[in-house]
């Protein structure tokens, strides 16, 4: 496996109890037309990047004196692909006693993303979310919601698929991670950041190598909720608690897919704090670099030519309430 220079900050071990499966997701309407493409500026060949950044989202004042918000802020470097989550890469165990990352897979989806969202917005604190390029189609105001409140957006491939399965060829496994970040990208409108992570924990060596030549991070976990599996919310916050205390610390998966999870979530953020544990912002150095091909290929498939594309505003008008 080939994993390059990243952040790096010497700290304790930790475990991470692995996801032995993972929800499929249901099918959904796909949105109308999509927008023309963001102009792009000079990259590397087969390349593209947005010619400017999303802005930074305005931090407010936090309404709330009991929230945990973010202790601290740590950029990564993601030249040569570093990777982490203790189990699977050792090296960038870069988290302090009692602080944690909070990762969120599979969105964006209806209720239970926002529902996410608004928990994290009145703890005043930030995760990571990796979202399907599915159902970043289906949902981008979902997504361009997730970036507006300031949170950090990687990728979790296009259609959740387990790159280990044997009937995958190698093309297929790189269509899965190209596809998905190009995906992300379209419905943000900008390039999300060069942080993935593979389903079900699955890391085959030559996606690994890939994606360090690729300069993308690669996210495993310290500690799995196994929220999908969960037969309540209390179930999701006691296995996250239970783990959390015994470690120490730790990057946390969840899913913002899982309706346990979101109704979990705002006993979670009261447990951590009353528990002492402090949340880490994570954010990437610089964008990832989409490859045209796939940003081409993935506007020609969302396109229905007998959709209209005109705003809503210009097609539905209110005349009488």
């Amino acid at each position: 496996m080939r994993i390059g220079t990243g952040l790096l900050v010497a700290s304790t071990v930790s475990v991470c109890a692995l996801s032995a499966a993972w929800s499929q997701a249901p099918m959904a309407a796909r949105p109308a037309t999509p927008p023309a493409p963001a102009s792009v500026a000079a990259a590397p060949p087969g390349t593209t990047t947005a010619t400017a950044p999303t802005p930074a989202p305005v931090k407010a004042a936090c309404a709330n004196p009991n929230a945990i918000g973010v202790s601290r802020v740590v950029a990564i470097d993601t030249t040569g692909g570093p990777g982490f989550g203790f189990e699977h890469f050792k090296q960038m165990d870069f988290l302090r006693d009692k602080e944690v990352v909070l990762t969120f897979d599979d969105g964006p989806w209806p209720v239970n993303t926002p529902s996410v969202l608004k928990t994290l917005d009145e703890e005043c604190t930030k995760a990571i979310f990796f979202p399907i390029g599915l159902h970043a189609t289906y949902h981008p105001e979902i997504l361009k919601d997730v970036a507006a409140r300031g949170h950090t957006i990687g990728s979790h491939t296009w259609s959740h698929a387990n790159l280990n399965n044997k009937k995958l060829t190698e093309a297929d496994q790189k269509d899965e991670i190209e596809k998905g970040f190009s995906a992300v990208a379209w419905a943000l409108g900008t390039p999300p950041s060069p942080f993935f992570r593979f389903p079900a924990l699955q890391h085959p060596p030559a996606m690994v190598t890939y994606l360090g030549e690729r300069n993308v991070a690669i996210w495993s976990c310290d500690l799995d909720s196994f929220d999908f599996k969960a037969s309540t919310p209390q179930k999701v916050v006691d296995t996250v608690m239970t783990k959390l205390d015994k470690l120490g610390k730790g990057i946390v998966l969840m899913h913002d897919f899982q309706k346990h999870t979101a109704e979990a979530l705002p006993e979670l953020m009261k447990r951590l704090k009353a528990g002492g544990y402090k949340i880490v912002q994570v954010k990437a150095k610089a964008p990832v670099q989409t490859m045209a091909q796939y940003d081409e290929e993935l506007v020609k498939s969302l396109k229905l030519p007998t959709v209209s594309s005109r705003p809503v505003s210009s097609v539905v008008e209110t005349i009488s309430e």
